[in-house]
């Protein structure tokens, strides 16, 4: 048991150190990250893989994100501990739980009903509380909660996701990826307390895209 454990931890220690040099440096989001089991998330295929700093498929043809992605997209949200933020895609349930640890409260919307009961067990199992689901179509948003003070996006955006925008608080945050092409921009939208946002360039990303209404699933 010894052995497996400590090559776990060295594995964790190996990916905080890794995404320390990739730019995240906000401690409560490499403590989250750090704290967050990735190898409950990650398909018993490649649980040999939960460690590295690489995306993973799971099933309905997603992927659980890079944790590096994770971690930038995360540090630039600039979440506080009263924070109530509307994940788009709830995917395997890992971004979700990374939030969690910083926010008070997650609101996670998922087209696909097996990744969102699978996504729920999982958080069940780790404690965590602090996390409203909702099956349905990621790109209305969750207007009944509105407005929030922060918005991440993890499925590609085709074009600026207005309909969001419009969820959040006047100097709120979005942080999404938009574009139709394999490659897409990282964007982090910072209301100005005006109606007007000020946009932000950080970096190139490749997500799936986010898909109108919700799935069929046989």
């Amino acid at each position: 048991m010894a052995g497996p454990e400590l090559d776990t931890e060295t594995q964790r220690a190996k990916l905080v150190l890794g995404l320390r040099k990739g730019g995240v440096t906000d401690p409560q989001v490499l403590k989250a990250i750090e704290e967050t089991p990735r190898d409950l998330f990650v398909p018993d295929l490649f649980k040999q893989r939960a460690w590295e700093d690489s995306a993973l498929p799971i099933t309905c043809g997603q992927t659980i994100s890079q944790p590096l992605v994770v971690g930038l997209m995360t540090q630039a949200l600039s979440l506080e501990a009263r924070s109530r933020v509307l994940e788009i895609g709830t995917g395997s349930g890992y971004q979700t739980a990374i939030l969690a640890r910083i926010a008070r409260y997650v609101y996670s919307v998922e087209r696909y009903r097996t990744l969102l009961g699978d996504a729920e067990a999982k958080l069940k199992s780790l404690g965590i509380g602090n996390v409203i689901t909702r099956f349905g179509d990621g790109g209305e948003g969750w207007a009944e909660q509105a407005p929030f003070d922060r918005i991440i996006v993890t499925a590609a955006a085709p074009e600026e996701p207005k309909a969001l925008l419009a969820q959040l608080k006047p100097r709120g945050v979005l942080v999404a990826p938009v574009g139709k092409g394999s490659m897409q921009r990282l964007l982090r939208y910072v209301g100005e307390g005006d109606g007007a946002f000020r946009q932000e360039k950080l970096g190139e990303v490749r997500f799936v895209p986010l898909i109108e209404g919700v799935a069929r699933e046989l």
